[in-house]
């Protein structure tokens, strides 16, 4: 028989500790990134003026960053960030002039969003698209939730979950390629 030029997995117990490294490893960092982002945020945006709810709904866009942010390798976790941050951004920015100026509307935030998007198209920014529109979505939807938190107030601190989830997810990106380097 011709031998095999490509290396086999062993078997038993060691094959399948060999099997699960990759999907463990993913597993542990997403859980770890999911935990630190969240907690980081409810910890640091607590400090803002607002209700439970909204701190909850703060901390969990930060954990949504962070598992958005996070890609394969650690240049791809960069770019994603850059994006997501510039994204929401945009959508910070457009919905807290759009709230100081109209009240919440479902027609207003639809057309608030369909500006944003608009707005990433002209600029030549369509990465960012989606980003900028979620962001002022969630802006938007936070207004309602907890009206006496000021416009301004409510999409800077929306855009600072942003960067905390999406640095926790590039800090952690960098940690792990040491901790599991690929061979």
């Amino acid at each position: 028989m011709p031998e095999s030029t490509k290396e086999e997995t062993p078997g038993g117990a060691k094959g399948l500790l060999h099997r699960l490294t990759a999907p463990l490893s993913s597993a542990i960092l997403f859980a770890l990134v999911s935990v630190v982002s969240f907690a980081l945020a409810l910890g640091i945006t607590g400090h803002v003026p607002q209700d439970t709810d909204t701190q909850m709904i703060g901390a969990m866009w930060a954990m949504i960053s962070a598992i958005v942010v996070l890609q394969d390798t650690r240049s791809a976790t960069i770019s994603t960030a850059w994006l997501r941050i510039l994204g929401s951004l945009i959508g910070a920015v457009f919905s807290a002039l759009y709230l100081m100026v109209f009240p919440f509307s479902i027609l207003g935030m639809g057309v608030l969003i369909g500006v944003v998007v608009l707005t990433c198209e002209l600029l030549h920014l369509p990465g960012h698209l989606r980003l900028a529109g979620l962001t002022a979505g969630i802006v938007m939807v936070i207004s309602v939730v907890n009206p006496e938190i000021p416009p301004v107030v409510n999409a800077a601190t929306r855009f600072f979950e942003v960067i905390i989830g999406s640095s926790v997810a590039v800090a952690a990106a960098w940690v792990w390629q040491y901790v599991f380097p690929e061979k």
